[in-house]
């Protein structure tokens, strides 16, 4: 009996497991560059003095679905869209290098150029600083150029370039924030052919409808296991009666 309870168990876990990735790539359906996490359910046998007596469901966060995001034209300026394996790298809370599809520029009081996070963007030489009062403007291979208002016959001078990146061929990992990173601090080299699209912005790869209808089979799959261990919980409370009842 308690084998059926022991299963229905752990997978009620990767059901809550499942539940949790669908409720986060939900709510990141609107977040600009925000790819979809992806669960990977692994069977686990534990192995008993004689048999392999007990079997469990691991579920952990895979990765990430990297298919592109729909383009959505902004006319900022300040906005890019990264093309193909293309991603920007930025300067993570922990100071350390991460990457990003979130391309939603802007810049701070004191010039620093900040993506959509927050996050510091990163150009040739470190977090790009720019001009204060400057009008900004960006290429298609990720210069930033400078002008100034003041004199509009002059050509604007480039100030950095942003950091354009290519995973492909790289193992990363999307950490809690939603950030990628190369495992144990690697960093990946620039990609100096990598192009963006200026005044657009790469919306999520979460489709809605696809993420409700996997809500409603993680849903069915827990209650199913909840009513195992109903089941089992009766069965066992009659073989308990059955062993009360004395011989007449």
């Amino acid at each position: 009996m308690d084998r059926l309870i022991f299963t229905a168990a752990s997978g009620m876990t990767a059901a809550m497991n499942r539940q949790r990735v669908i409720a986060s790539n939900m709510s990141n359906s609107q977040t600009t560059g925000f790819r979809a996490e992806t669960l990977q359910s692994t069977p686990m046998t534990l192995d008993g003095p004689q048999l392999e007596v007990r079997a469990m469901n691991q579920t952990q966060v895979k990765g990430a679905d990297m298919k592109a995001g729909t383009i959505i034209q902004t006319g900022n300026g300040l906005d890019v869209a990264l093309q193909g394996d293309t991603m920007l790298a930025v300067q993570t809370a922990d100071g350390n290098e991460g990457y990003t599809r979130r391309g939603d520029l802007a810049i701070s009081a004191t010039g620093l150029l900040q993506n959509g996070d927050g996050l510091p963007v990163l150009g040739q030489g470190g977090p790009i600083t720019v001009p204060v009062g400057a009008k900004i403007t960006l290429s298609e291979d990720g210069s930033v150029m400078a002008s100034d208002p003041s004199k509009p016959s002059e050509p604007p001078t480039e100030v950095d370039r942003l950091k354009l990146v290519n995973y492909a061929g790289t193992r990363i990992e999307k950490d809690l924030t939603g950030i990628f990173r190369v495992p144990n601090g690697g960093i990946l080299p620039v990609d100096d052919t990598a192009k963006v699209a200026v005044g657009a912005l790469e919306g999520s790869n979460v489709k809605p409808t696809e993420v409700m209808v996997e809500m409603v089979e993680a849903q069915r799959s827990f209650d199913m296991r909840t009513k195992l261990i109903a089941t089992a919980r009766e069965l066992d409370e009659g073989g308990a009666r059955l062993m009360q009842i004395s011989p007449s």
